[in-house]
């Protein structure tokens, strides 16, 4: 960000100024191009951005999972806060209505700090929801709802090709999110 602030303030000064025998019109033309490629990955990381709040916001949110090929590409690598890895967006998906069934009421509503550079995203976000329902653990055993609301930070970071993210990096605090619910301590 730094270098597009100086290639635009000396973009400014040259247009005001004029040129000096060391800035030539060539020099001049050299700078608006790196200026409109600075400008061009600026657009390419805001897009990515906005479709990662929708995602968040209205996809995860709403659990409105057909829509996920809109910011995940089918071969989705993802990788959980518990240390799980997975491959695919049929299993990510699977995984990801796992927390609705414990928690219906999952959600993400703020992006409180986005950023990106490349191909590369990052957004955190605030992860909420109430232990309402029994939480599967396996072996057809559950662990009985509690009640209790959870809200805690996340973080997520994309890594990004063809306009969607074919690798998902997923962070928050898990020992936060058992104390929260009452299975902590």
């Amino acid at each position: 960000m730094k270098s597009l602030l100086k290639i635009a303030s000396l973009l400014l000064l040259l247009t005001i100024g004029g040129s000096t025998q060391a800035q030539t019109a060539t020099e001049v033309a050299a700078l608006k191009r790196e200026l409109a490629k600075y400008k061009a990955a600026d657009k390419l990381v805001q897009e990515h951005l906005k479709t990662f709040d929708t995602l968040d916001y209205t996809v995860f949110s709403n659990q409105q999972w057909a829509r996920m090929h809109e910011s995940h590409g089918k071969d989705i690598k993802v990788f959980w806060p518990d240390g799980h890895i997975t491959t695919g967006l049929a299993t990510h998906i699977e995984d990801m209505k796992a927390l609705f069934v414990y928690a219906p009421d999952c959600r993400i509503k703020h992006h409180p700090i986005r950023m990106g550079s490349g191909d590369l995203t990052a957004v955190s976000g605030v992860f909420e929801g109430t232990f309402t329902k029994p939480m599967p653990i396996g072996n057809g055993k559950f662990i009985q709802p509690t009640g209790k609301k959870f809200n805690f930070p996340m973080a997520t970071i994309g890594v990004w090709k063809d306009g969607v993210m074919v690798e998902e990096h997923l962070f928050w605090d898990n020992k936060a999110f058992m104390d929260q619910i009452g299975l902590g301590k």
